[in-house]
């Protein structure tokens, strides 16, 4: 059993003109690579699945010159807390989006003893779930590539029973942004060196205060920010002691209905699809007030308010909120988000770091138990 996870954009059946635009602009690109003897190669990215007996396995096929060993690929620095640590290939952000992709190639997953065949979408991304009997923990899944260059993927096998999990937010919430919204993501992506990024104080602890309490609660990082950046920031989440786990990412660029992708849309589709894929969990669902995660989680409180244990708010600076969307305080929206949560009896904790929503989240007696 094989199949794409990635949900249908739409039901539209001629892509738009942008799309069509970009599919022969790589097509012409990966013509003239592979005639110079670039050679496909699989860039991995952390996956999930349940020891109930699937896997989730993300990847992206790119053409990489022969001279370019696996080791140096963008995605070489996508480790798991089971593997090597190091900080390898730190750079500037846009030598992350330097690459070439293979659109709806054909390539092979081997899991358990098996082998499955997937394949990857026009932005050559694969997503796909395979049947896997793995225990609980962390694996890894081979995934090969045209032409057989084949590369170790990371997958998080969690327990179905687990009651408990945690999606976070990325931008503002565990890293510094500083940044107006519209600019976040091509000047963290394109710009600025890795090492630079800052982590919002105290976010670290409160996601380690909170392991303490519930060891076997898996982290999953969720985010509008293109997938060519998942190395750089698995990258930071390790430098600064944050949990490792899978990072839920988009694809920029057009989609068969527009120029660009909707992150609100990739939000809300992911969390209820971890809503499916995990009936028995209850989430943590952590963000900011800056713009629109309290209008999301919000939205999944209403269809499913015992699904959700708690909703974590990170309070903006007033200079930060200005940056976000133009005034000094959060908006309307994320405040009436707030108490429609609220309302549903969903706790929302707030504070302006990780350290002032560890108080207030202990002193108003939100367990995990």
């Amino acid at each position: 059993m094989t199949h794409h996870a990635r949900p249908a954009a739409t039901t539209t059946q001629r892509p738009h003109r942008a799309a069509r635009y970009e599919d022969a602009l790589n097509r012409r690109v990966a013509r003239w690579l592979s005639g110079r003897g670039w050679t496909a190669r699989i860039e991995p990215y952390v996956g999930y699945g349940s020891s109930a007996g699937w896997v989730r396995v993300l990847a992206r096929v790119l053409l990489a010159s022969p001279a370019v060993p696996d080791a140096d690929l963008p995605g070489a620095g996508t480790v798991t807390s089971e593997r090597d640590a190091r900080d390898v290939g730190a750079v500037r952000g846009w030598r992350s989006f330097a690459t070439a992709q293979v659109p709806e190639a054909r390539v092979e997953i081997e899991v358990s003893g098996r082998t499955f065949t997937a394949v990857a979408d026009r932005g050559g991304y694969v997503d796909a779930v395979v049947e896997a009997e793995l225990a609980p923990g962390w694996h890894d899944v081979t995934v090969r590539a045209p032409g057989g260059a084949s590369q170790s993927v990371p997958v998080l096998v969690i327990d179905p029973a687990t009651p408990y999990g945690l999606v976070s937010d990325i931008d503002d919430t565990i890293m510094v942004t500083r940044l107006p919204r519209p600019l976040i993501a091509a000047w963290n992506s394109f710009v600025r060196h890795e090492n630079a990024r800052e982590p919002v104080p105290g976010m670290a602890s409160l996601y380690r205060a909170l392991l303490t309490d519930r060891p076997d609660m898996p982290v999953i990082y969720l985010s509008t920010g293109a997938w060519n950046a998942a190395p750089t920031l698995g990258r930071f989440i390790r430098r600064h002691e944050y949990p490792v786990g899978p990072l839920m990412l988009t694809d920029w660029g057009p989609t068969n209905t527009g120029w660009f992708r909707s992150g609100q849309e990739h939000k809300n589709q992911t969390l209820r699809r971890l809503v499916q894929d995990f009936p028995e969990m209850r989430w943590v669902l952590v963000g900011d007030d800056g713009q629109h995660d309290p209008e999301i989680y919000a939205s999944l409180v209403r269809e499913r308010p015992d699904r959700v244990r708690a909703v974590v708010i990170r309070q903006l600076t007033g200079a930060e909120h200005v940056l976000a969307h133009g005034a000094p305080t959060s908006t309307d929206q994320a405040s009436r988000a707030e108490g429609r949560t609220q309302a549903e009896g969903v706790p929302v904790v707030q504070g302006a770091d990780g350290k002032a929503i560890l108080q207030e989240w202990r002193s108003r007696g939100v367990t995990l138990t």
